[in-house]
C-alpha cells in the first residue's frame, strides 16, 4: 500500500508501542513472578532475558514491519510467500486475546465505580465471585449474561473501536498520548502513597531481598524469559503492524531499546507499588507477607480492595486511582491487539479502514459476550492460559526459527535496521535470535506440553480443557492456515520502489 498511513511523530510511535507493552500483566503478573522466583535475584535473569530475547525480537519485528510495510500477514508474505500463514496465526491469537481481555477492562471499569462507595464491602472475595460475577457452579457452565459486566463491556468496545475508526495518527497515536502519560502519573501517585504506609518497607524488603540460590534453578530463568515475552507484545503481530506505519527514516534499534526498557521500568514501578501495599496489608492483619502475595485476577479484584479497606484515609481516592490505572493499561493494550486484525483484514481484502474496524471489531465484540456470562471467569482462565502458552509463546518460537533458520532473513533485516538506526546491531543480535532464543523458548514449549499433557491445567475436566484450551490454541493455527489460502489482490505482495524505503 503506497498510501499507508504513518505515525505523526516518533514520540507517538514509542508511546503506542510502550502502551501496547504496558498492560495488565505489568501490574498483576510481574510482582508475584519476581517474588516467587528469587526476589531481587530475579532481576539478573530478567535483565539477561530482556537483552537476549526481548529487545532482539523487538528489533526483528520492527525491521520486518518497517521493511515490508504491511500488517503481519502482508509483511511476512513479502518476506516469503511461505510465511504468510504465520502472520494470520498471529492475527488469530490477537483476536482470541481481545475477546477476553476486553472483559477484564470492563471489570476494572466497574470497580472504578465501586471505589466511590467501597461497594465491595468487607468480604471482597465473596463480592467478586458472588455478587459481581455471579460465578457459575462449575467450569463449562455458561449461565446467563451478567448485566453489570455487559454494560461496561459495551463501553470498552465503543471506546476502543471509536479510537481505531479515527485511524493511526488521529486515533491510536492521539489516544496513547493521553492514556499512557495519564496512566504513569496515576500510578506514580499510587506508588508514592503506598511506600508511605505502615509496613511498606517490609513489603519492599520481601520484594527486593535476593535469594541468590534461586538463579541456579532453570525454572527461574524460564520464568524470566516468559515474563519478558508475554509483557513486550512480541509474537502476536502487534509490533510488526505498528512499525509498518513508521516513516522511512526511523531509528528502529533505538526505538526497540526505549520500548523494552520503558516497559521494564513500569514493571519495576508496579512491583514497588504492589509490594508496598501488600506489606501494609500483612502488617495490618499481623500475618507474614507470603500469606497475602497473589497475582492475576485475585490480586487486582480481591486483595487490592482488601488493602483499600484497611487504608487510614482517602480510601475511595486510592481505589479510584488504582482501577483507573488498570483500565488505562488495559485500553492501550487492547487498542494495539485489535489493530492487528483490523490491519490484516484491510490489507488482504483491500477494504476501507472503517469496514475493517466494524467487521473485525464487530465479530470480536460479539464473541466477547461469552466472557460476560456467569461462567465467564472459567472460560477466561483457560483460554488465557492456552492462547498465551500455546499461542503467543509457540508462535514467537516459530517466527524466530523461520526467519533465522528456514528463510535465512536475519542478515537482510540486520542490514535494514542498521541503515536507519544510530545503534548498529552486530553478531550478538544474530546469536541471540539464532541460538539463545530458540533454545530457551523451545525448552519452555517442551516443558509446557509435558506438564499439560500429564495433568490438566487447574485440574479442569478434559471436556472443558479440550475444546476451550487445546481447541482454541489449535483453532488459531487452523485459521492462520485457512486465511493464507485466500488470494491477494494482484500486485499487493510486490513492494514498489517507493515502499522499499532506504534499503539498498
Amino acid at each position: 500500500m503506497e498510501n499507508r498511513p504513518q505515525w505523526g511523530s516518533r514520540a507517538g510511535f514509542i508511546l503506542a508501542a510502550a502502551g501496547s507493552a504496558i498492560g495488565l500483566g505489568n501490574i498483576w503478573r510481574f510482582p508475584a513472578t519476581a517474588y516467587e522466583n528469587g526476589g531481587g535475584a530475579f532481576f539478573l535473569p530478567y535483565l539477561f532475558a530482556l537483552l537476549t530475547a526481548g529487545i532482539p525480537i523487538l528489533i526483528m519485528e520492527f525491521a520486518i514491519g518497517h521493511k515490508y510495510k504491511g500488517s503481519s500477514p502482508l509483511s511476512l508474505a513479502r518476506l516469503s510467500p511461505k510465511a504468510e500463514w504465520l502472520g494470520w496465526w498471529q492475527v488469530a491469537i490477537s483476536f482470541f486475546i481481545s475477546i477476553y481481555y476486553s472483559v477484564i477492562i470492563a471489570w476494572a471499569m466497574s470497580y472504578f465505580i465501586f471505589s466511590f462507595k467501597l461497594s465491595w464491602g468487607k468480604d471482597t472475595e465473596a463480592f467478586l465471585y458472588g455478587d459481581y460475577l455471579k460465578l457459575a457452579e462449575a467450569p463449562g457452565q455458561t449461565g446467563s449474561i451478567v448485566l453489570h459486566v455487559l454494560i461496561p463491556l459495551v463501553l470498552v468496545w465503543i471506546v476502543t473501536l471509536g479510537v481505531l475508526l479515527k485511524g493511526i495518527k488521529k486515533g491510536i497515536e492521539a489516544a496513547n498520548k493521553i492514556f499512557l502519560p495519564t496512566l504513569i502519573v496515576l500510578f506514580l501517585i499510587i506508588v508514592i502513597r503506598a511506600v508511605t504506609l505502615d509496613g511498606a518497607m517490609e513489603g519492599l524488603h520481601a520484594f527486593f531481598k535476593p535469594n541468590w540460590s534461586a538463579i541456579e534453578d532453570g525454572k527461574v530463568w524460564i520464568a524470566a524469559y516468559g515474563q519478558i515475552f508475554f509483557s513486550l507484545s512480541v509474537g502476536f503481530a502487534i509490533m510488526i503492524t505498528y512499525s509498518s506505519y513508521l516513516p522511512k527514516k526511523s531509528d528502529l534499534t533505538n526505538n526497540a531499546f526505549i520500548t523494552g526498557f520503558g516497559n521494564s521500568a513500569f514493571e519495576l514501578l508496579a512491583g514497588i507499588g504492589v509490594f508496598s501495599a501488600l506489606g501494609f496489608m500483612a502488617t495490618q492483619q499481623g500475618i507474614p507477607i507470603d500469606k497475602v502475595v497473589q497475582g492475576g485476577v485475585g490480586l487486582a479484584f480481591v486483595v487490592f480492595p482488601q488493602i483499600i479497606n484497611e487504608f487510614p484515609a482517602f480510601k475511595q481516592l486510592f481505589g479510584m486511582l488504582f482501577f483507573a490505572s488498570l483500565t488505562l493499561a488495559g485500553l492501550t493494550s487492547l487498542i494495539s491487539i485489535i489493530e492487528t486484525f483490523v490491519a490484516g483484514i484491510q490489507d488482504k481484502f483491500t477494504i476501507s479502514r472503517t469496514k475493517s474496524v466494524l467487521i473485525g471489531g464487530g465479530i470480536a465484540s460479539i464473541c466477547s459476550l461469552l466472557f460476560a456470562t456467569q461462567g465467564g471467569l472459567y472460560f477466561l482462565d483457560v483460554v488465557d492460559y492456552f492462547i498465551n502458552n500455546f499461542g503467543v509463546a509457540l508462535a514467537g518460537l516459530v517466527e524466530v526459527v523461520l526467519v533465522a533458520w528456514v528463510f535465512k532473513k536475519l542478515s537482510s533485516l540486520q542490514q535494514h535496521a542498521n541503515e536507519v538506526s544510530d545503534i548498529r546491531i552486530g553478531s550478538w543480535w544474530k546469536i541471540c535470535l539464532g541460538v539463545v532464543t530458540p533454545l530457551v523458548l523451545g525448552y519452555m514449549m517442551f516443558d509446557n506440553f509435558r506438564k499439560n499433557i500429564s495433568e490438566n491445567y487447574e485440574q479442569y475436566a478434559t471436556t472443558f480443557v479440550g475444546p476451550f484450551g487445546w481447541g482454541v490454541a489449535a483453532l488459531a493455527v487452523i485459521l492462520g492456515i485457512a486465511f493464507s489460502f485466500a488470494r491477494w489482490k494482484d500486485g499487493t505482495i510486490r513492494l514498489s520502489v517507493k515502499e522499499k524505503g532506504v534499503s539498498k
